[in-house]
């Protein structure tokens, strides 16, 4: 597919600049070796444009031939203009020792090239390099840009006008409100343009300070020290700008920009620290060669310290809060202690994993519970397992920011903070079981009221008001007919021994006294004898339990008593076995057979049989109902063996 005009036009122009910037200073330094100048501040000035030239050159390029941004062409505008400052400087030189002619107006450009690009590196770039729309920023916006080009023209005109150094106090002014304005984003803005903002108010202020020397006359602020400045700005500030304009995340430019901030933050660094010792030991041990000895080994020294520490700042510039899995891993693990409920864990979980990581989407898949979603995936990405204890519990699916790439920084990270999230949908998944337990216990309770309402109401409550009139009518024939009165309360007293077994038989089926006081198997040898008929012959095969949870006890006997009364119901069955065992794995092993006539094959799942499955599975155990060899139906179920102690 052939590529948009737009993303062609981009690329020719990010070429054109680079060539152009680069170009410049090859001829430059050419033209400087011609000269063969003396070595002095100007010589510094000449590096500065030379290195302004090539970084912001190649900066301008990376960034115009991704993303069409304002911020590319103030670059490109920086990078030609100190081209051209140093090809001026150079041109003037050379053309003092040779032959080669030239016009002034080719040497003015030392003073004039460079200041539009420079001034607008630190009044205007730092408040486009952004994500979100400006609003009171447009007035500092339009501060910079104005205040940029109104220097540049006047420098043009006349480079040793007297007003000058009026607009570049007001620049340096300016300057540092911008720093603090980029400060300010970088502690209260929006989360996903901070990463970078801090690096690029530093480059800012620095920037925007270092034409304090050249503008007084104060002993410790020495002239040269503009162009070191200037060089210790170019170790944070284009790298800035990578960062925050592209966020870091495209076309793996994340090795680019760590390698080249920490050479320039070495560099910038050990050139400090040298010219600051070699100073310091200048007054300190007067002669030639012996301060820029002791400085070349305090610089020697230096160099594993600085290395590292710019190391770890550069790490974090580049990668956020991915360069440390462990603050990944602690960011997300304060969402295990903070969250009130479990969406909320899980939610908080993957919003901040994405936002850490600088991810375009993140998905946690489990088949216990709903998909999980922060972002929109508009691509393939990478899974990766989420285990707990060895076991799979469900998978982290992670997408890139378009264009970009999972690095694999990026997968050994998501690998090491998988654990916090497998621990979040364990959380999650045995919140959703408990939650399940409490419906199902729920609706258990609600079926056994129901069963109690139909045993008062049909059975109890009609007898106690038939006992109520018999016994009203008793009264009455006490008065007319002893005789027939004695024998009404005669038939009332049987209504009430009936009515007592009834509450009796009732309170047994609940939960009997045998089973507390003399345990489970004499429970089940008495509710088999209850049970036991003419119709109906019950056995009993058991072995001895004791110790036995009451929770383990009291869900076995009511699986038997549900499985007799089904028995008794439907079954037609002249014989039924309880069997009660010690299973070899450590459980109790239920089974009630009957040799009845089975099961029917359009027979729905009764009340009785999902009571029997509930109560094995509130015990972690299971239950099977199935046809019987030989004919009948047999309730198998297996419940874990709990023994209590003391």
């Amino acid at each position: 597919m052939p590529a948009p005009h737009s993303s062609i036009g981009r690329t020719r122009a990010a070429t054109a600049i680079a060539v152009a910037a680069w170009a410049l200073a090859v001829l430059s330094v050419a033209l400087l070796v011609v000269g063969q100048p003396p070595v002095d501040e100007n010589l510094l000035f000449f590096l500065v444009d030379i290195t302004v030239a090539c970084v912001y050159g190649t900066v301008a390029a990376v960034i115009l031939v991704r993303r069409s941004h304002p911020v590319p062409w103030l670059l490109a505008i920086a990078a030609v203009g100190g081209g051209l400052a140093a090809f001026g400087f150079a041109h003037g030189s050379a053309l003092d020792q040779s032959t080669l002619t030239g016009t002034d107006a080719i040497a003015r450009l030392a003073n004039t090239a460079w200041v539009p690009g420079t001034l607008a590196l630190f009044l205007v770039v730092p408040w486009l390099v952004r994500d979100h729309p400006l609003r009171l920023e447009w007035v500092g916006l339009a501060a910079g840009a104005t205040l940029s080009v109104a220097t540049g023209v006047a420098v043009i005109l006349d480079d040793e006008a007297p007003h000058l150094d009026e607009m570049y106090w007001c620049a340096i002014g300016l300057g540092l409100v911008t720093a603090l304005s980029v400060a300010w984003r970088r502690r209260f803005g929006p989360t996903g343009e901070r990463n970078g903002l801090g690096w690029l108010a530093v480059g800012t202020a620095i920037l925007a300070v270092s034409f304090v020397p050249v503008l007084t006359t104060i002993p410790w602020l020495p002239y040269w020290l503009t162009p070191v400045l200037h060089l210790a700005s170019q170790a944070v500030f284009p790298a800035a700008v990578l960062v925050v304009v592209l966020r870091n995340r495209l076309w793996d430019l994340q090795l680019v920009v760590s390698r080249a901030v920490l050479g320039g933050l070495l560099t910038g660094g050990l050139l400090v620290v040298y010219l600051a010792v070699t100073l310091l030991l200048g007054e300190l041990f007067p002669g030639d060669g012996v301060p820029q000895l002791l400085a070349a080994g305090t610089v020697a020294a230096a160099v594993q310290p600085l290395r590292l520490t710019a190391g770890r700042r550069v790490r974090r510039l580049v990668y956020g809060d991915a360069a440390d899995p462990h603050r990944v891993a602690r960011r997300l693990g304060t969402q295990l202690v903070s969250s009130d409920s479990t969406d909320e864990l899980l939610a908080g979980l993957t919003a901040d994993l994405g936002e850490s990581m600088r991810l375009e989407s993140v998905i946690v898949v489990s088949d216990a519970l709903a998909p999980v979603r922060w972002g929109e995936p508009s691509g393939p990405g990478a899974e990766v397992e989420l285990r707990h204890s060895g076991e799979l519990v469900g998978l982290l699916q992670v997408t890139a920011l378009p264009g970009a790439q999972l690095s694999a920084r990026d997968l050994s990270t998501l690998r090491d903070v998988a654990s916090v999230v497998a621990a979040a949908v364990v959380i999650g998944r045995g919140a959703a079981d408990l939650e399940e337990l409490r419906s199902r216990l729920a609706a258990a309770r609600l079926e056994e009221r129901r069963v109690l309402r139909r045993e008062i109401h049909d059975g109890l409550g009609p007898s106690l008001a038939g006992i109520s009139l018999g016994l009203q009518g008793a009264r009455n024939l006490l008065l007319t007919d002893a005789r027939a009165g004695y024998e009404l309360l005669a038939h009332l007293q049987g209504e009430v021994e009936t009515a007592a077994n009834s509450v009796r038989g009732l309170s047994h089926h609940l939960l009997p006294p045998v089973l507390d006081e003399l345990g489970l198997v004499p429970a089940l040898t008495e509710l088999a004898g209850r049970f036991d008929s003419g119709a109906l012959h019950v056995t009993v095969e058991a072995d001895r339990f004791d110790g036995l949870d009451p929770r383990v006890a009291a869900a076995a006997y009511g699986i038997v008593g549900e499985a007799l009364t089904n028995v008794l119901r439907h079954s037609a069955a002249d014989h039924c076995r309880i069997v009660a065992r010690r299973h070899p794995v450590g459980s109790l092993l239920l089974v009630v057979a009957d040799d009845g006539r089975g099961r029917d094959g359009d027979a729905t799942v009764g009340v009785g049989t999902r009571s029997m499955r509930e109560r094995a599975e509130e015990q972690g155990g299971t239950l099977e109902v199935r046809d019987r060899i030989g004919g009948g139906t047999e309730v198998v179920a297996t419940l874990p063996l709990v023994v209590t102690h003391g």
